[in-house]
């Protein structure tokens, strides 16, 4: 497939996958039990695809640990992005959980040894201006917005947690066993999110999936489902397979930097968001940091 191609269908694949996360939490009650079971059904998807897509050709102790912890990274990380999308704009949320490109920068620092250069100073500092943005002065809203801004803090945690486990995966002796790797954290994601959804199943007293309006299934919330976990498995293989063979200078600025302005897009033409002028200037820092955050050093 044609490289241009392949960037094009990896980042409407990560598109998508926000998406139907938007979707999902704009229609549900907003239950931590439906937010699990998505999770957990997504999970399944991702790993039948992935397992489809590559196999298993050989799962090292290492890969096992750093799988599970991957794994349980993976599944909080779309729980608090799906809690953030809920009470919040999507075109905001992803531009905070972006920002984990600094954790990336900063554990290659401490970690591997990397050089951070003044491109990276300068995004850390437009990173801050941009948080110092997102919460709004009024006070009939401030409290809803701190509720936003702390799971999109956590969000933003998460997806650096996620990108610092694939970094010491692939900087160890068994970085060869990557789809096993993949294969194996959508495994224990998924055993993970069944578990909690059980837990809050009995503590909301919330069923699993709820119906549509005449007590039937919902079709809307399976087939976000289906593909939320489609387009995360063909995402995460994609993009693995870009890093390679396009130069980082080129490949993370066009993924992150471009995919932020198509979600801010998506966000605004079709889910009716309207942010604030001072909300704009923040998105615009946050694009403009993310785009200096994946510069090289």
């Amino acid at each position: 497939m044609n490289t241009v191609i392949t960037l094009a269908v990896s980042m409407a694949a990560c598109l998508l996958s926000q998406v139907s996360k938007k979707v999902f939490t704009s229609r549900t009650n907003g239950s931590m039990t439906s937010l699990h079971a998505f999770n957990a059904i997504s999970c399944v998807v991702s790993f039948l695809v992935l397992l489809v897509w590559g196999g298993i050709e050989g799962l090292s102790p290492l890969t096992a640990f750093l799988g599970t912890l991957f794994g349980v990274i993976v599944s909080l990380q779309a729980i608090t992005l799906m809690v953030a999308l809920r009470i919040g704009p999507m075109s905001y949320t992803l531009v905070i959980s972006n920002f984990s490109t600094v954790i990336s920068a900063l554990s290659g620092f401490f970690l591997f040894g990397e050089e951070i250069g003044v491109f990276q100073i300068v995004g850390i500092a437009l990173m801050l201006v941009s948080f110092a943005l997102a919460v709004e002065k009024n006070a009939s809203e401030k409290k809803a917005s701190l509720k936003w801004l702390l799971f999109s803090a956590l969000t933003f945690l998460f997806t650096g947690g996620i990108g610092v486990m694939q970094k010491l995966h692939q900087n160890s002796s068994v970085k060869n066993e990557l789809n096993a790797f993949l294969v194996f954290a959508f495994a224990v994601s998924f055993l993970f999110s069944g578990i909690l959804m059980l837990i809050n199943r009995k503590r909301e007293k919330q069923p699993c999936f709820e119906k549509n309006q005449k007590g039937g299934v919902n079709w809307l919330f399976v087939i976000m489902m289906l593909a939320g976990g489609f387009f995360v498995a063909a995402n995460h293989k994609l993009n693995l397979y870009l890093s390679g063979i396009i130069p980082s200078a080129i490949f993370f600025p066009i993924v992150n930097g471009g995919g932020l302005m198509l979600s801010t897009v998506t966000a605004v033409l079709f889910f009716r968001e309207r942010p604030t002028v001072k909300q704009w200037i923040g998105v615009a820092f946050g694009i403009l940091s993310v785009l200096f955050l994946c510069l090289p050093s």
